[in-house]
């Protein structure tokens, strides 16, 4: 059983920073992978990026020269730096573990999730 806490949510103005934090507890057998979601009011759950150990990590078009992604696998931790935020980026975040890293943007890979944080971009 692997639970799954994310922080670091709030709110930020246009053009500003955040970075959210994915802490790990309890356990599950492999090495699992951090998938990075967000989910808009009214809107379907998206994918931002994925990462596993070597480290692999798949960024989509979301995140793509602003977003960066990082895991600390020692202390259970995986890391979302978002950059250059804009009102559309308004969402629940989602930290996510899995191990189909072949299927990683796919919220049905995932066997577990946080409850999510919220990010506010406006001024």
């Amino acid at each position: 059983q692997l639970q799954l806490v994310e922080s670091g949510g709030g709110l930020v103005q246009p053009g500003g920073s955040l970075t959210l934090s994915c802490a790990a507890s309890g356990s599950t057998k492999g090495d699992y992978m951090i998938g990075w979601f967000r989910q808009a009011p009214g809107k379907e759950r998206e994918a931002i990026s994925c990462i596993r150990s070597s480290p692999y990590i798949y960024y989509t078009d979301i995140a793509k020269g602003r977003f960066t992604v990082s895991r600390d696998s020692a202390k259970n931790i995986a890391s979302l730096q978002m950059l250059s935020l804009k009102p559309e980026d308004t969402a629940v975040y989602y930290c996510a573990a899995g191990h189909d890293f072949a299927r990683c943007t796919l919220s049905g890979t995932y066997n577990y999730w946080g409850q999510g944080t919220q990010v506010t971009v406006s001024s």
